[in-house]
């Protein structure tokens, strides 16, 4: 049997414990059996062992091996360039992954430093890292509890566990066994380490320490969850992996190629300086090949995304996250503040005049009593900021007095309160004694099933009434009522007593009068029906997943419709009890997981994940920890614990659910604008080679000369890759499936795209090539290198939707590309300046005539990209 389910006495007994406390010998023979109460800390690598790490990529180090066959040939500028884009790179990954270490250190600062304890009779103060199981503790109000414990004595105990639960109402606590297996949130006859005393006064005696205890549960699942790679980080460690490989043997090969022809060659040539040059070509058509800045382009595509978010209320901590939430398939969400407003709010009230009305001036006499008591029985108050202060159950109780236009300061000031009985857990009461339109009453509150019972009398119709059976029924059937919608239900009374009562005992709590019921909850946003509609289109599948009781969280989803005919409900205990086959049968349809622990959030998880399925996991509590590592993208709460926060990707502000689907939009967004980043860069790329192995094999000089090639690459490509990265989201962003966990970078229209684009390049930088050398060789050269950085430029306008042509999407509404356009045409006239023409191989012969040409050439791939668009559009309808 677990402790909560054992009489106090065997707790003791099974510890080997008194209640007079441990004997010093005892504690030093429990630490050394079970060492001390703190969290331990797993090996950590190196700052410098991260950093080194981040070289283990395949496109990295191709790029380092061309780096370095361009320092031994001299080409100083293009090394440093490609050095300082990999450190750059180097630099990120390391803060990202320092960042992520920090969540174990915030859950190690929430532990209790000081504990009050009774030690062979004595009691004294001791470090809590010294306490053992057995140890018997003391707690009072504002106290964090030291370790996890069975109470012995409760005098009003009340602890807040929400880092544990995620629920944040305070749980009253008691010294009885449980009989049933219930779920954590349920043992209220024990005491969890680093939870918070608010109120009362107990002793408890030492069950788990350290690593043992449920919060040292929660930092070993920390330390084990996975950091998984986004689907954007897996498709390009395996494309980079192919693409360096097929580069080296393409560049093998051009020089293969080349060389031969050099050895072969009947003219007298110093076949040193042809080799250095061959060999210098083709690492320049390698570095060329290679999109060096693709990194820095999606990092830089990714953080314009978290920009956006940030405007939206999402604050993006680890930038792959912004595209992992475009690719989500599954939404894991807490309950409350998420999907509601965490605020409770009175939705319904009953007296026995059977009267509703909206505004107080209104009401009927038994109707104002009723929210006099409530108002006049109640400690909260909104100071003078507006911030509400007190117990969420009685700040709705004043709202709502608020609301009916009665200012509930001004039901206090004309009624002066005496005395008051404050609540506590055996009563289930509270009372105050007031003074109400000149006479002396009593005014109570309380949970409905106390007060129905304490009751003598009903107000109806001005009278005070006996309460039948009858009457008592109708209570109770309208209580039921409201259980069944999920209301939490007070009932109020009062009593009339002698007028110079001033004070209240516990016999006044009796024969009262029955005024009637407020029903309460914490309603939905307003704008969460809208969100969960807009996830279903997107293919998006909602969970909630909460720390509350099963009934209410699964008439909230209901009601948002969250849950669709065939879904249904679990809770924690039922999915304990499931096995691995049968959750993964039944996870479909599974929409609400209630009343559950660390360990079933992280299950619920890696369930999804099986499936290939794509995971955002919200969170607020220390218990959320774990599974906002493990999932695919950890959102943690505004207004929840730092431990969270650290382990998360995300932090929504404003705690919304709705602004979570924002981000998923601006997700898809930001991978559609990195796709088309890619798109552009890889079909200028393939549009160059294209034309280099055209002319490698047909036996032609090289349209291009190295430093050509270079300067495409380390100029024109960045600057419209990344103004692409601004594009607006795509018209149909929400109306698709989340993209599946194994497409490919190239996947859709950007494979197409990419080879359409880039043959038109090709070819027209060919002709212009062909046409040139009719000429002179170095015409030729000229002409292609103008063609070439032309077409790649232009090409930025079509790249802007693989769907909608260049004055669909609009020639003017991204002022970026247009910036990129008209700085990669300026840079392009720097190489044909007077002084700067022969270090760029362009002849003083090449006029206007040949630019015209190959500018003509260029423009006309640009429009054939923009037809063959159009067509592809009709006969596929896309």
């Amino acid at each position: 049997m677990a402790y909560y389910q054992e009489e106090k006495e065997t707790v003791l007994k099974t510890l080997n414990a008194t209640e007079q406390g441990l004997s010093e010998q005892e504690v030093v023979n429990r630490h050394e059996t079970y060492g001390y109460n703190e969290i331990e800390e797993g090996k950590r690598k190196s700052t410098l062992a991260l950093f080194l790490e981040s070289f283990k990529d395949a496109m990295v180090i191709v790029l380092l091996i061309a780096a370095t066959v361009q320092l031994i040939l001299g080409e100083y500028v293009e090394t440093i360039v490609i050095v300082i884009v990999l450190i750059m790179n180097a630099i990120i990954s390391v803060v990202q992954t320092k960042k992520a270490e920090s969540s174990l250190d915030a859950l190690r600062e929430m532990s209790a430093p000081v504990a009050k304890v009774l030690r062979g009779g004595d009691k004294q103060n001791i470090p809590a890292r010294e306490l053992v199981p057995g140890d018997i503790v003391y707690l009072e109000a504002g106290d964090y509890i030291p370790a996890d414990g069975r109470l012995l004595e409760s005098g009003s105990l009340q602890v807040n566990e929400g880092m544990l639960t995620g629920e944040s109402t305070v749980v009253d606590k008691i010294i009885e066994p449980i009989e049933d297996d219930v779920a954590l949130g349920d043992r209220i006859n024990l005491v969890f380490s680093s939870s918070l005393v608010t109120n009362g006064r107990g002793t408890f005696v030492v069950t788990d320490i350290g690593k043992t205890t449920e919060i040292g549960k929660i930092a070993d699942m920390i330390n084990t969850a996975e950091q998984k790679q986004t689907p954007l980080q897996r498709k390009l460690d395996v494309f980079s992996r192919r693409l360096g490989f097929w580069i080296l043997i393409l560049s093998a090969l051009i020089f293969g190629l080349q060389a031969a022809r050099i050895w072969l060659g009947d003219g007298p040539v110093d076949v040193t300086t042809e080799l250095l040059e061959a060999l210098m070509f083709a690492v320049a058509v390698a570095v060329a090949a290679i999109p060096e800045a693709l990194q820095s382009i999606v990092t830089i595509v990714l953080s314009v995304g978290t920009n956006k978010m940030a405007k939206q209320h999402a604050i993006i901590r680890k930038l792959p996250a912004v595209e992992t939430l475009g690719s989500t398939s599954v939404i894991c969400t807490d309950k409350t503040g998420t999907l509601t407003q965490n605020k409770m709010t009175i939705t319904d009230h009953h007296t026995f005049n059977n009267e509703k009305h909206d505004t107080y001036g209104a009401m009927s006499e038994a109707e104002q009593f009723l929210v006099d008591v409530a108002v006049l029985c109640n400690d909260s108050y909104i100071d003078a900021k507006g911030h509400e202060i007190g117990d969420p159950t009685e700040v709705a109780l004043i709202n709502f007095a608020n609301k009916l236009g009665e200012d509930y300061l001004t039901i206090r000031a004309r009624h002066q309160r005496f005395d008051e009985v404050p609540f506590d857990s055996d009563r289930k009461l509270m009372s105050t004694l007031n003074d109400y339109n000149g006479a002396t009453y009593l005014m109570i509150k309380g949970g409905p099933d106390v007060m129905f019972e304490r009751a003598g009398y009903i107000f109806k119709e001005g009278q005070e009434i006996a309460l039948t059976d009858a009457l008592k029924q109708e209570l109770i059937d309208q209580n039921e009522a409201y259980s069944r919608q999920s209301l939490r239900v007070l009932a109020f009374g009062y009593k009339k007593l002698a007028d110079d009562k001033r004070t209240i005992d516990f016999e006044d709590e009796h024969d009262f009068v029955l005024v009637g019921l407020q029903a309460m909850m914490d309603p939905p946003r307003e704008a969460v029906y809208g969100a969960i509609e807009s996830t279903k289109h997107a293919g998006i599948k909602t969970v909630m997943i909460t720390g509350d009781h099963k009934t209410t969280a699964e008439a909230i989803g209901r009601d948002i419709g969250l849950m669709g005919d065939d879904d249904f409900a679990v809770t924690g205990q039922e999915l304990d009890q499931m096995s691995e086959a049968e959750l993964d049968e039944k996870l479909a349809h599974i929409s609400v997981y209630a009343r559950v622990s660390p360990e079933n959030k992280i299950r619920i998880v890696k369930a999804w994940q099986r499936k290939d399925q794509i995971s955002a996991m919200t969170g607020d509590g220390v218990n959320d920890a774990p599974a906002l590592k493990q999932a695919d993208i950890g959102i943690a709460m505004g207004s929840g614990t730092d431990v969270s926060k650290d382990a998360a990707a995300m932090i929504l502000t404003d705690d919304n659910f709705v602004s979570i689907v924002q981000a998923v939009e601006v997700g898809r967004t930001v991978f559609d604008n990195i796709k088309k980043a890619i798109a552009y860069l890889f079909s200028g790329n393939l549009g160059a080679i294209i034309a280099i192995l055209f002319a490698v094999i047909a036996g032609l000089p090289n349209p291009f000369t190295a430093l050509q090639l270079l300067f495409i690459n380390l100029v024109n490509d960045s600057l419209p890759a990344i103004a692409l990265g601004m594009e607006d989201p795509e018209p149909d962003v929400m109306n698709r499936k989340p993209r599946s966990i194994d497409e490919g970078i190239f996947a859709g229209d950007t494979l197409r795209s990419v080879i359409t684009r880039g043959s038109f390049i090709g070819i027209a930088v060919i002709i212009s090539h062909l046409i040139g050398l009719n000429t002179s060789p170095e015409i030729g050269v000229a002409m292609a290198f103008t063609t070439l950085i032309l077409s790649r430029t232009l090409q930025t306008f079509a790249a802007r939707s693989n769907q909608q042509t260049i004055f669909g999407v609009g020639l003017f509404t991204n002022k970026y590309v247009l910036g990129a356009v008209t700085l990669c045409f300026g840079l392009y006239l720097l190489t044909i300046l007077p002084f700067l023409r022969s270090i760029f191989a362009i002849p003083a012969a090449f006029g206007v005539n040949e630019w015209l040409i190959s500018a003509g050439l260029a423009v006309a791939a640009v429009l054939m990209m923009e037809i063959v668009k159009v067509i592809y559009q009709k006969v596929f309808n896309k």
